[in-house]
């Protein structure tokens, strides 16, 4: 009995979660404008969405931003992530780890307004343009992902065998040759997921970005947070449709290397 209660209840929560995700993928077939209302099967939402330059233009600044913010927060990450493990006797420790933990817990909303207050303070004192196109939203982005990247690369590191690296070391390897021949490949698995989470929080940012965001920089979440103000348009469910295919054929290709890895 027990067992068929549980069985309900992940059948529900699975359910509650997926369901509405369903709805979306059908209704981007509805030939109808009218979301409410079902006429027949047809493409005609995936082709106008094709067709958008504005749309496509979106997708191609989120892309790059996200891909560059990612990248650049690895590399800070774990630089951070070596400071706060091996660097015992950091004086400032405590002050640092704050810094690069502060944007877990605090609001975008705050975050957003005060990248806002500095960018307009660099340009009354150093006459930097705060209105620069898409840079601005990858330093933010950056800001907001490091501290998801540190996080990451630090736990593997604290469970890192030490002594591999001390052998290497003690039989004449610099330490520079030590990180990128032992310490870069055994983190690498933290180093691609903290990429992946960085890049899909960079992806799927609204908030920060309606703030910071330059002349001409318009990201996608942007634009459908924009369009709901109109009401929900056929495209953002064909939109929505593609990156869920896109997602599951990347969790399908995952599991399967997981997969054979196993074997």
């Amino acid at each position: 009995m027990h067992f068929r209660w549980s069985r309900a209840i992940l059948f529900l929560g699975y359910l509650f979660l997926y369901f509405p995700l369903v709805c979306v993928v059908i209704y981007s077939f509805n030939e109808s404008r009218l979301l409410a209302t079902w006429t027949r099967f047809s493409m005609k939402w995936y082709k106008t969405l094709l067709s958008d330059p504005i749309i496509l233009r979106a997708i191609w600044t989120s892309v790059k931003i996200a891909c560059l913010s990612a990248t650049v927060s690895v590399i800070l990450g774990t630089i951070a992530a070596i400071i706060i493990v091996r660097f015992t006797g950091f004086r400032w420790k405590p002050l640092f780890v704050g810094a690069i933990t502060a944007p877990l817990v605090m609001p975008e909303v705050v975050m957003g307004l005060s990248l806002l207050m500095l960018f307009v303070g660099l340009e009354r004192v150093f006459g930097w343009s705060a209105d620069s196109g898409s840079t601005t939203i990858v330093i933010a982005h950056i800001t907001l992902t490091l501290s998801y990247v540190t996080v990451l690369v630090q736990a593997r590191l604290h469970d890192m065998d030490k002594s591999i690296e001390e052998a290497a070391l003690d039989l004449g390897a610099s330490p520079l040759k030590v990180f990128f021949v032992i310490t870069l490949p055994m983190i690498s698995p933290s180093l691609i997921l903290g990429w992946l989470l960085a890049f899909a929080l960079s992806l799927d940012d609204v908030v920060i970005a309606s703030f910071v965001a330059g002349a001409g920089a318009t990201t996608l979440p942007m634009i459908v947070f924009s369009s709901l103000r109109f009401g929900l348009s056929p495209e953002i469910n064909a939109l929505a449709t593609i990156l869920m295919a896109l997602l599951s054929v990347g969790v399908i290709i995952s599991a399967v290397l997981l997969y054979k890895r196993k074997m």
